[in-house]
């Protein structure tokens, strides 16, 4: 009897996949597991907080514990309920959810690839500052406490620029939105330990899978970053908290359990790479801001000719300011029952903190002063920049620490090459198209003189004639 082609083709594929899922993943899975398991001895050595087992542990153990936790197994049954749904069909869309959501670590590519890409473009792009640290509070801190830095958010830089600052601490867990559900970039952000959320999502299934997962993370001591504003600002300023995440830390906390320390993180920029998407997306009164394919492309043209022509020198300077830390256990026990919610009242302190040490950099500032005095000249403009430099030192602000003059003259600089203001030998004149933008880089600034922040107009205004 003759064996058929086809019949040895299947035998052979048969056997290669025999062989390979007994002998040949294994080995190549136990090689790549004995590679982390030494990268990450060797990263624990020397960071302040070592990496916590809960991030390394297998991702389907995690989804597999998350969805069989008490919690969301209860939350599966009232949903079936809810809805008239079988409790089999309520659990798969509980796991869907938890698959959703879930990270999977990775210790290689958070050391090798994030941190490199995170050093090089916070260094390319800007020169980074620490505008305030205070070191021995943060020096003082329990050990075994969770420790969640709350972000005010101006960019999806802040990702990248907090990541390279807080690197030699430890490894952060971010909570990121919808935007990131894309391939093959979600994948790599799993892998550097983020999370996903759906911001819009209502559905109290959904809500009950995040806020087990939040939690477990959080008893486990994972080291996270949070963005209470709930998404990037439109307008500049500082906004209100939402109480989502934080409500899910706040509520789960026992008293004599893993303690919780928020560091408020306060950022800045003398330029907001995607500033003009923020600000149109005010004037229309939505947050889609997604940029065209083409545009970005464009773009990313234009600034690697920059470069490679030697005409890029940066976008000034990256400010980060930490805050004093805030314990989540003495916090709670000065406050009594009467006080209010206590999520409210750790997320309107936590804000205030961050507020508090926001970095006054040269383009916010002179934005703010062109925007309130009329036809400036270069001289005038100096006396009132040193004027408020002066101020705001007296009250112990995170300030630049270069001479005003220098200041000027490169804020003058950078905003006059952006079409932004029109510099005469007379005065300085905000341009039509620059009113909008330089009130989005003073709103970042105007709780400093307790200012309420400027509106975008929903068409550009012209301060003075240039002639």
């Amino acid at each position: 009897m003759i064996l058929p082609l086809w019949a040895f083709v299947l035998i052979v594929l048969f056997a290669g996949v025999t062989f390979a899922s007994h002998f040949l993943f294994p080995s190549v899975r136990w090689f790549f597991r004995k590679r982390a398991e030494r990268v990450i001895a060797r990263v624990n050595t020397r960071l302040a907080r070592p990496i916590e087992p809960f991030k390394l542990a297998r991702r389907y153990d995690m989804i597999q514990r998350l969805i069989y936790d008490p919690t969301v197994t209860q939350a599966i049954v009232d949903h079936a309920r809810a809805n008239n749904v079988p409790e089999n069909v309520a659990f798969e869309k509980a796991k869907s959810y938890a698959r959703e959501i879930v990270p999977g670590f990775s210790a290689i590519a958070y050391f090798s690839v994030g941190m490199r890409l995170a050093r090089y473009l916070s260094n390319s792009l800007y020169r980074v500052r620490i505008a305030t640290y205070p070191r021995q509070e943060l020096a003082e801190l329990d050990p075994n406490a969770t420790i969640v830095f709350i972000m005010n958010h101006r960019s999806n830089m802040d990702y990248v620029l907090v990541t390279y600052l807080v690197s030699r601490a430890g490894t952060l867990s971010y909570a990121v939105g919808e935007w990131a559900r894309v391939w093959p970039l979600s994948g790599l952000i799993r892998m550097l330990g983020a999370y996903f959320i759906r911001r819009r999502s209502r559905g109290d299934l959904y809500r009950g899978v995040l806020a087990r997962y939040v939690q477990m993370a959080t008893d486990a001591g994972v080291t996270q970053a949070m963005f209470p504003e709930g998404g990037l600002s439109v307008t500049g300023a500082v906004k209100p908290p939402k109480l989502g995440l934080l409500n899910y830390i706040v509520s789960n906390y026992r008293p004599g359990g893993r303690d919780v320390i928020f560091i408020p993180v306060a950022l800045n920029y003398d330029r907001v790479i995607e500033d003009r998407f923020l600000i149109n997306a005010d004037k229309r009164g939505n947050r889609r801001f997604r940029p065209p394919t083409l545009t970005v492309v464009r773009a990313v043209g234009v600034h690697l000719w920059a470069r490679i022509t030697g005409r890029f020198d940066g976008f000034g300077t990256a400010s980060v300011g930490f805050g004093h830390p805030l314990e989540l256990s003495l916090f709670l026990k000065d406050r009594g029952p009467l006080d209010g919610d206590p999520t409210s009242l750790v997320a309107e302190e936590l804000m205030a903190r961050v507020r508090q040490v926001v970095p006054v950099l040269s383009v916010p500032l002179v934005a703010r002063l062109l925007l309130r005095h009329d036809a400036l000249t270069q001289a005038s403009l100096l006396g009132h920049m040193t004027a408020c430099l002066d101020a705001l030192r007296s009250r112990e602000m995170p300030l630049p620490q270069r001479p005003a003059a220098q200041l000027l003259d490169e804020a003058l600089l950078r905003l006059s090459d952006r079409g932004l203001i029109a510099v005469t030998p007379d005065r300085i004149l905000v341009t039509d198209t620059g009113r909008d933008v330089l009130a989005y880089y003073a709103n970042s600034i105007a709780h400093h003189f307790d200012e309420t922040p400027m509106q975008v107009l929903s068409a550009p205004v012209l301060s003075k004639s240039v002639t």
